[in-house]
């Protein structure tokens, strides 16, 4: 444990003190008798039983432990270290951290390996872009960001170690032609255009990045409209420190040269020319640009005035003009596509009772810059848990199930480590998976932020009730999180880790963070100093972190009977039937999925009562049938998520498998759930696909009732 008293110097030199608060004093005498009952076990084996040996009083009494060996300073310590260089995956300094994470696990004691694949990555060689104006004066733009941090100890902050503001995966070459502004750059707004009489063909589009479209989706549907080039930026760029956001425009998830299967080393790889390689990738050149470049361009544009749903939305007022006029952009950007060894890091605590059940935890570790948000807070808290599981091993405790703590490589990328992973593992993972529990973003500012399968929300909130809120005294997490209305999002956003275990591999899943967003997202002002200066000064949020994370990884691994409830997923679906018959308006059926959905919520309070009566017998040593009994129920509550993947998969996204929860083709769809029904329904499909597509979903869930109740019909 930390001390009560700790320091730590700023920037300036100044030492911050943070008072931790002492640990309650049943706390506290436990610890001492855990001291010396450790020392007398490890003198005297045979004679002590474990401290944590099953029951409930115990299970208290271990999640008191967790909780209270949290230390701020440690993690602290950890992320300082984990963000003195930046480490783009795939480069050198990326072997840094590698080398930092699989070191300390394995200092803890923990069965640790490292899984290695190859695959297609992408820099930057040359990048340029010039902008011609009416009055024919031309001003090349600087595309490097300025040098804001000074940190005279440490030159970590060295411009030539970021790497410059770029699009990975975007072809190589040249665009010259008139810029025409696309507000976010979605299908509705290339049709506010057309009705002002604005066509983008042969033009270089502007836009500005928005919640709702990824930049590939922005590239894509500006190609599709015959864009020669395109340009976008973001209106938050580092609170007015001019950061430059970088990102990935290849489409879909994973290695693209190994599509489908994982990129081990010396596997099989296609060519950069097969189609199912350059079809991820798009057909016309992008750049990210500085929001005060962007602006210089807004304000030399003609043509028509932006359309009236546009104005007074961010930077764009009613006088703004959207083009095209007289000013010309020659973007310019040459790329390098390199094939990288990427490398996992996956550390193993052994189950005693379960060690073929498998409850994970993940976090990504390579950045675009220095990454102390992303992703290193969460890094950092991965590593703090990894300390605590540790110091818990140490004194007799043994998980129930096995915990893989794993740090992924290549996220920025595309989700690459995690997905090939997932590729390698399918099967394995699909019979013995319990749940993926991921941070990616540990720490972004205030405010605690989830989303999650449904069976999940329950246990979640269970261990939010138990961590004290590290922004106000006295009230817990789960008390500000219901105080300031906050809702269980769910995970149909491809934007993390959890992507391949739940859209792939039907995998129960939870994914965390502190803060809604944060304005150096993907910038090099994306460093230690800012997270000290303005996230969390004092890493209290990082504690609290760790401590629902570690938590909850200790519910699935210890509790007798997993702690899943399908009767809120139950409640979720006939939320999500109602939102789609409200939709549709009677012109399609949904009593298919009507009819599913009440079966699944009869089979759900069928498990949920065998669930009570079982959890009686929880903790019985001797009742070799009731253990028979659990071990069976837990396996049915395992499978029943995977009962909503089709093998067909989502209609031109294939990989994704999962039809309650997974990514939508339109960013206007009016649906968050059932990807397959929303996208029928936005690309205007015939009745009768959308009506095919409901029926996809209903047998989906009539899996899932099967699974859950188990046997055969």
């Amino acid at each position: 444990m930390s001390q009560p008293l700790t320091t730590r110097p700023t920037v300036a030199g100044i030492s911050i003190f943070h008072f931790r608060r002492p640990p309650p004093l049943c706390a506290f005498l436990f610890v001492i008798v855990l001291i010396v009952a450790t020392f007398y076990t490890f003198h005297h084996p045979e004679a002590s039983p474990s401290l944590f040996s099953p029951n409930p009083h115990n299970a208290l009494r271990l999640r008191r432990l967790f909780l209270s060996s949290g230390s701020n300073a440690t993690i602290s310590s950890y992320l300082r270290a984990l963000t003195r260089r930046p480490h783009l995956a795939g480069t050198k300094p990326s072997l840094d951290t590698l080398n930092y994470v699989l070191n300390h696990f394995q200092s803890h004691g923990l069965e640790t390996h490292v899984a290695e694949y190859e695959a297609l990555l992408s820099y930057p060689a040359h990048i340029s872009v010039t902008a011609r104006f009416s009055n024919m004066t031309t001003v090349e733009f600087d595309l490097n960001e300025p040098v804001v941090y000074d940190i005279p100890e440490d030159d970590s902050f060295s411009s030539s170690q970021v790497v410059r503001p770029y699009h990975a995966y975007s072809p190589s070459g040249s665009a010259q032609g008139n810029v025409v502004f696309v507000n976010h750059g979605e299908e509705r707004d290339y049709r506010a255009l057309d009705s002002i009489g604005v066509s983008v063909r042969n033009c270089v589009v502007l836009a500005r990045k928005g919640d709702s479209l990824g930049r590939g989706a922005i590239v894509k549907i500006a190609e599709t409209k015959g864009a020669l080039g395109v340009l976008i930026y973001a209106e938050n760029d580092g609170g007015g420190l001019g950061g430059i956001e970088r990102g990935t425009v290849m489409r879909g998830i994973g290695d693209p040269v190994s599509p489908g299967w994982p990129g081990v080393v010396g596997g099989e790889k296609l060519s950069l020319e097969d189609d199912r390689v350059t079809r991820r990738f798009p057909k016309i050149p992008s750049l990210p640009l500085s929001l005060h470049n962007a602006e210089i361009i807004l304000a030399s544009l003609g043509g028509a005035k932006a359309p009236v749903e546009w104005r007074n939305s961010g930077r764009v007022g009613s006088g703004q003009r959207v083009g095209p006029g007289r000013t010309v952009i020659n973007m310019t950007y040459q790329g390098e596509m390199k094939m990288k060894k990427i490398n996992n890091v996956i550390a193993t605590i052994r189950g005693s009772e379960e060690a073929d059940r498998y409850v994970i935890l993940g976090n990504h570790r390579d950045a675009w810059t220095y990454g102390a948000v992303d992703p290193n807070s969460g890094t950092s808290a991965l590593l703090d848990i990894s300390r605590r599981f540790s110091l818990l091993l140490n004194s007799g405790w043994r998980p129930r199930r096995t915990i893989l703590l794993c740090s992924w490589d290549a996220e920025e990328f595309g989700m690459i480590g995690s997905t090939e992973w997932v590729e390698e593992n399918i099967v394995n993972l699909g019979a013995s998976a319990v749940a993926y529990l991921n941070v990616d973003c540990a720490v972004q500012g205030s405010g605690f932020f989830a989303g999650a399968t449904p069976q999940l929300d329950g246990l979640l909130v269970d261990a939010l009730k138990l961590v004290q809120d590290p922004d106000a005294a006295g009230l817990t997490v789960e008390e500000t999180f219901k105080s300031q209305n906050n809702i269980i999002q769910r995970l149909s956003r491809v934007d993390s880790d959890f992507s391949g275990f739940l859209h792939h591999a039907g995998i129960p899943s939870i994914d965390m963070y502190y803060g809604a967003d944060y304005p150096v997202y993907h910038t090099a002002f994306d460093c230690y100093d800012w997270m000290i200066r303005n996230a969390d000064p004092l890493f209290h949020r990082h504690v609290a972190m760790a401590g629902i994370w570690g938590l909850l990884g200790i519910f699935l691994a210890d509790e007798p009977l997993i702690p899943f409830d399908y009767t809120s997923y139950a409640e979720q679906l006939q939320a999500h039937r109602d939102a789609l018959s409200k939709l549709l308006e009677g012109k399609v059926s949904v009593d298919p999925l009507s009819v599913a959905i009440q079966e699944f919520s009869l089979v759900a309070k069928e498990a949920s009562d065998e669930a009570k009566k079982l959890k009686k017998q929880a903790y019985s040593k001797n009742d070799v049938a009731a253990a028979a009994k659990r071990r069976e129920l837990n396996d049915r509550m395992i499978l029943a998520e995977r009962g909503f993947l089709d093998s067909e998969g989502i209609k031109g996204k294939e990989w994704f498998k999962h039809l309650v929860y997974g990514p939508a083709a339109e960013p206007e769809s009016k649906l968050g759930f059932f990807p397959g029904i929303a996208d029928a329904i936005s690309m205007n499909s015939s009745e009768g696909m959308i009506e095919h597509e409901v029926w996809r979903v209903a047998r989906a869930v009539q899996r899932a009732s099967k699974a859950l109740r188990g046997g055969f019909t």
